[in-house]
């Protein structure tokens, strides 16, 4: 059992404590672990007069060069311009491949990083996350006349066209459906379009840029999955700071629309909530 102590002992205590606070504030410049510990993440921003910002220049619609060699454009690097202006500061864009984003944040050559990130445990566990500013769902994509497939449980015996790489190849698998491999969406739409395959699985905002490119594609969403996936801007652990921040201009943005005019201009539809 542990002893209670005497009121002696605890004004004793209370004593060296007091002495050795002292010692301390005659120390002149020394810093308390407290200080050395602060979240100065929001004040570099605004004391440098800029946010920098980690996205991949090729990855369109969300951050790609206009024409292929043009300025630097897309959802993502837009909404980051907009949420730059609400803080007060400007968005300088360092584009990098998606292969060492993570590592470049954590080295500090960067404040954030707006690329379609998406929220998951794993990544939370090391990482800061704005609220999400993209919303999305896996889809099922056919031709506008194929009424043979209208959900997930359709697929069974049916051919898609898949990268074996991907989420969605094995949510194609899962519910039965024969898969025939391709290179990416855009070498799996055209064999949808071509009808040598019943349908691609895929992300919704993939379909709908590409149907908003190509409005007479004559393809439909034949069903999309209830979960949905989630992207925001990413940010070291313990930029608390920041984060509040950034998740306040996001909220002032959504407010007075420009996330849904940002999002109807590159998808057609809002995307954001």
């Amino acid at each position: 059992m542990n002893r209670v102590p005497s009121r002696r002992s605890a004004l004793a205590a209370t004593l060296a404590g007091l002495a050795l606070a002292l010692t301390a504030c005659g120390g002149g410049g020394s810093q308390t672990p407290a200080a050395s510990s602060s979240d100065t993440s929001l004040s570099d921003v605004k004391s440098k007069g800029e946010i920098v910002v980690a996205t991949e220049g090729t990855y369109k619609p969300f951050s790609f060069h206009a024409e292929g060699a043009g300025d630097l454009t897309g959802y993502d690097v837009e909404i980051a311009r907009a949420v730059a202006e609400k803080l007060g500061v400007k968005a300088t864009f360092q584009e990098t491949q998606f292969d060492g984003i993570f590592a470049g944040l954590d080295a500090k050559r960067f404040d954030t990083i707006a690329n379609q990130i998406s929220i998951n445990d794993e990544r939370k566990a090391k990482y800061d996350f704005s609220k999400p500013y993209t919303v999305s769902t896996g889809v099922i994509v056919t031709k506008a006349d194929n009424n043979s497939i209208t959900g997930f449980d359709s697929l069974k015996g049916k051919t898609t066209a898949q990268s074996l790489t991907s989420n969605f190849y094995k949510m194609a698998v899962d519910a039965g459906a024969n898969v025939q491999s391709v290179e990416g969406w855009a070498q799996g739409v055209a064999l949808v379009r071509q009808g040598r395959v019943d349908a691609i699985v895929n992300d919704k905002l993939t379909y709908l840029d590409y149907a908003k490119t190509n409005p007479d594609a004559g393809l439909k969403i034949a069903a999309e999955t209830t979960e949905k996936s989630e992207s925001a801007f990413v940010f070291r652990k313990g930029s608390t700071e920041l984060t509040k921040a950034v998740d306040k201009a996001l909220d002032d943005l959504r407010t007075d629309g420009t996330l849904a005019k940002i999002s109807e201009k590159y998808f057609g539809t809002d995307v954001t909530k």
